[in-house]
């Protein structure tokens, strides 16, 4: 799939999580925050998760849902949150197929490039980064900075 921009109405998906079924477009009328990561429990997703973790008060005031979104199993990604206390809600994306639809899926390592969307309250993206190589992450502050540059909600 080709690459999607800014001001696109966002793909819909349906995803099994770690606080169960997490439909996008059931939260029309809020910011959502997707966090493509490649994988549970790797060395820089843990880091990333742990940061969002260590910084709670901060992520609450975002004052958007956030949701991490990668290939594996609901188990794979529940341990993931009891092994390290993690806050965020994690969905699990086992084929690759959410992440293929935002063309963010690297087939040949069967997994999500750690991708930041953030979806506006009518479904759009509204902002979209990307992680060269996925060796960094967008840290809270960044995600604060990128939510604060939308317009208001209508």
């Amino acid at each position: 799939m080709a690459s999607l921009n800014v001001g696109d109405q966002a793909p819909d998906f349906e995803l099994e999580g770690t606080d169960g079924p997490f439909k996008l477009s059931a939260h029309r009328g809020e910011r959502i925050v997707l966090l493509f990561y490649p994988g549970d429990d790797t060395t820089v997703c843990t880091k990333q998760f742990c940061s969002y973790r260590d910084n709670d008060a901060d992520m609450t005031s975002l004052n958007a849902k956030v949701v991490g979104i990668s290939t594996g199993t609901v188990a794979s990604k529940e341990a993931f949150v009891a092994k390290h206390g993690l806050k965020t809600e994690l969905l699990a994306d086992e084929q690759g197929a959410v992440a293929e639809r935002y063309g963010i899926f690297a087939k040949r390592l069967k997994l999500a490039k750690r991708t930041v969307f953030i979806i506006d309250e009518h479904g759009r993206i509204a902002h979209q980064h990307g992680n060269l190589l996925s060796l960094s992450y967008d840290d809270v502050s960044a995600l604060k900075s990128a939510l604060d540059k939308l317009p208001a909600a209508a």
